[in-house]
């Protein structure tokens, strides 16, 4: 075991801060993402010989005092912090009183929003001593090699860092990761130090686990934040037996779990790959549900597959029912295929999570309307609207800033006071209140409908391992249904 020992910590902030997901907030369904990325790199360092406790602030109701004394107790030489655009200031403030209550401790961060602004962010905060741009895994563990074997940290890949003269360096880019199969698998990290039950998906059973069967993306969405700061616009895969090992783990060594989250950004983009992954669960024997992200171009024959492995819904970005938002938003598919993969999914016998955007390039208040038509259209089993949230390393961030369409570059401002979604671009017809309100609106259009509801009560009827989800979501999501997000102007 090397001496050194390592704090990882997903940093206190708002109760229910759900970092990791692809845009961070406080989920009106209570939605909590694990800390996915985070315990990848956890399970590196462990991997390596460190001693490393991960710590899940707020999935766990930690306070910062709580932290400060865990950190205290447990006293490491580096620490890690994850970071995101809403929450990089508080992320700051935790890094300044670590580094006030620690001694000797080297505070590194990591995340898409550090990798878009190394700079800015040692700039602004003395405590941190470095950052780890883009996949940062090995960074990390290349990090606490350096600083266990007392070198420095000028040959570490993908690190941008301050010098002891005050001298902020970049080195040179880290590649990605080509041997998936060479990482742990993240639910062994879930089990060492996580628990499950804190973690809660509205789209899937309780209690989940969420694992990745491939980094990257091959297309170019303008909003989409992981393939433009950490995972690449490329489809790295491990082996299908690989995958097909982990969920046996997760069905052996995590008994309580009820269902597997595959969080890759599209694990149906390879079709002939998802295909053989469904061949493989099948031939084990493989008894656990399983939910995964996909585009809304998938063939029956690939959806029918999966289902028959164990596929029980899929969460597809359908974004607008405007084509030619669409397109300025480089989505690559036509409203038509839309309901070509509702009637595939539908004969497949797969459930749809649908996902709704609001103020994107070119939106008006008719292409809007478009888009509802299109939700009750299409009538997923669930469907979520939400204004667009720009993040610093992406397209769409460029175009507001370029546009000058941001209100604000105060972080700060990226969420409501509540830590609700909201969106700081206004474009000229439609402002950033009228987004955020026409979500709200939209979302009591989708869910109030008599249809849907009595859809709903027969799905609890009809299939009871659905009800708890059902209900555990709706308990929350129900009491800002009529709520407003906004309480005050935006800023």
């Amino acid at each position: 075991m090397n001496a050194l020992k390592i704090l990882t910590l997903n940093a206190p902030y708002y109760p229910k801060f759900s970092r990791s997901q692809r845009s961070p907030a406080v989920i009106k369904s209570g939605v909590m993402y694990y800390p996915i990325w985070l315990a990848y790199a956890t399970g590196v360092l462990e991997q390596d010989g460190f001693e490393v406790d991960l710590v899940d602030a707020p999935a766990e109701g930690l306070t910062l005092e709580e932290v400060l004394e865990i950190a205290g107790d447990f006293q490491p030489g580096l620490v890690v912090i994850d970071t995101s655009t809403p929450s990089i200031n508080n992320d700051m403030r935790v890094a300044a009183a670590l580094h006030n209550h620690l001694k000797d401790v080297t505070i590194m961060m990591v995340g898409p929003h550090v990798t878009a602004e190394p700079e800015q962010t040692l700039q602004k905060c003395s405590a941190v001593t470095a950052v780890a741009r883009g996949e940062y895994d090995y960074t990390v563990r290349d990090v606490a090699r350096a600083l266990e074997g007392g070198d420095d940290l000028s040959t570490v890949l993908g690190l941008t860092y301050r010098t002891k003269d005050g001298e902020i360096v970049h080195n040179p880019d880290r590649p990605l990761i080509r041997d998936l199969d060479s990482l742990p698998f993240v639910s062994e990290v879930y089990k060492r130090h996580l628990k499950v039950e804190n973690y809660f998906y509205s789209i899937t059973q309780y209690p989940e686990v969420a694992i990745i069967t491939g980094r990257g993306c091959p297309y170019h969405c303008t909003y989409c934040v992981w393939p433009q700061t950490i995972t690449g616009h490329g489809y790295r895969k491990r082996s299908i037996q690989n995958v097909a090992d982990e969920f046996e783990y997760v069905a052996r060594e995590l008994p309580q779990v009820k269902e597997i989250f595959i969080e890759d950004d599209t694990l149906t983009v390879d079709q002939r790959r998802s295909q053989a992954l469904a061949k493989e669960l099948i031939a084990r024997g493989n008894k656990l549900p399983f939910t995964a992200n996909s585009r809304a171009d998938v063939s029956y024959e690939t959806l029918h597959a999966l289902h028959q492995a164990g596929l029980r819904l899929v969460c597809v970005g359908f974004e607008s029912g405007d084509q030619r938002v669409l397109d300025n938003i480089k989505k690559n598919i036509t409203v038509e295929k839309f309901f070509e993969f509702r009637d595939a999914a539908r004969r497949a016998k797969v459930l749809v999570h649908g996902c709704f955007m609001a103020g994107n390039p070119g939106d008006t208040r008719e292409s809007l309307q478009k888009t509802l038509e299109l939700a009750k259209r299409l009538n997923p089993d669930t469907a979520q609207f939400f204004p667009i949230m720009i993040y610093p390393g992406t397209e769409a961030y460029d175009w507001a800033s370029k546009n000058h369409y941001m209100l604000t570059d105060d972080y700060e401002q990226w969420l409501t006071e509540d830590g609700l979604h909201r969106t700081i671009v206004s474009q000229p017809g439609l402002s950033a209140e009228e987004v955020v309100a026409w979500c709200d609106y939209a979302r009591r259009e989708y869910y109030l409908r008599p249809r849907f509801i009595a859809a709903k009560f027969w799905e609890i009827v009809t299939t009871p391992r659905e009800a708890g989800r059902i209900f555990k979501a709706s308990r929350t999501f129900f009491k800002y249904l009529f709520r407003p997000s906004l309480k005050r102007n935006a800023a």
